[in-house]
C-alpha cells in the first residue's frame, strides 16, 4: 500500500478525542502482538505497550523487575465496551493456564467496581469465576510505557510505511499514540483492516 503523509495527519486529526475515549490495560504474553490485535479493532482508537503489575518503580525491558508486559487501549465506548473488550481477551487465551515468568503473565486490570463485574460475568459465561483461574485480575497501581522500538513494533518493520510518518513530522510519542499508527500495526500484522475503507486518500476523505 501507499500511504502519504497527508493522509496521516487528516486520520488522526478527525480519530476521536481523547477526553472521549476510556482506556483499558491487559497483559496477554508478548505484547507486539496483542497491541496489533487490538489495533485493528473496531472502536479501538489509540494503543500503547508497557509494564504495569509489579513493584520496580521505573520499570525497563532490561530490567522489568516483577512487572508484565502489557497493551493499553484507548476505546471509544459508543462503539466499544469494556465488556467487549474482556470478552475477546479470554478468547486470546487460556485462563486455566498461566505462563510461569511473570513478564509474559496474562493480566485484566479491572481497577472500578463496575470492570470487575463485568470480568465477574465474562467468567461466569465460561463457567469460571475469578477464584478458579490462573488469569490475574488486579488494579492497575501504575502503567509505564515501553521503550519507543517496542512501539508499533509490526508497523515498524515496514519502512515504506514508517516512512510517511517520519514525512508528517512525527516524532516516537507521535507514532505511539496515533490513531492511525494503530490501525496499520494491525494491517501489517495480518489482521482484518480494510484499508481501502478505513484508510483512504486524503482526496477520498474530502469528496465522501
Amino acid at each position: 500500500m501507499t500511504l502519504e503523509p497527508a493522509t496521516v495527519r487528516e486520520y488522526d486529526a478527525q480519530a476521536t478525542d481523547r477526553e472521549a475515549t476510556d482506556t483499558a490495560t491487559f497483559g496477554l504474553g508478548c505484547f507486539w502482538g496483542p497491541d496489533a490485535r487490538f489495533g485493528a479493532m473496531d472502536g479501538v482508537v489509540r494503543t500503547r505497550v508497557g509494564y504495569a503489575g509489579g513493584t520496580r518503580p521505573t520499570p525497563s525491558y532490561h530490567s522489568l523487575g516483577d512487572h508484565t508486559e502489557v497493551v493499553q487501549v484507548d476505546f471509544d465506548p459508543d462503539v466499544l465496551t469494556y465488556r467487549d473488550l474482556v470478552e475477546d481477551v479470554f478468547r486470546q487465551h487460556d485462563p486455566l493456564a498461566q505462563p510461569p515468568k511473570t513478564q509474559y503473565q496474562n493480566v485484566v486490570f479491572a481497577s472500578t467496581a463496575t470492570r470487575q463485574r463485568a470480568v465477574d460475568t465474562v467468567l461466569a459465561e465460561l463457567d469460571h469465576t475469578v477464584d478458579d483461574v490462573a488469569t490475574r485480575v488486579e488494579d492497575l497501581s501504575r502503567f509505564y510505557p515501553a521503550e519507543d522500538y517496542h512501539q508499533k513494533y509490526k508497523l515498524r518493520s515496514v519502512s515504506s510505511v514508517l516512512g510517511a510518518f517520519e514525512e508528517a513530522g512525527y516524532t516516537d510519542a507521535d507514532i505511539r499514540e496515533s490513531p492511525i499508527a494503530a490501525k496499520l500495526n494491525g494491517y501489517v500484522a495480518g489482521h482484518d483492516v480494510d484499508v481501502e475503507t478505513d484508510l483512504p486518500a486524503p482526496d477520498q476523505r474530502a469528496s465522501g
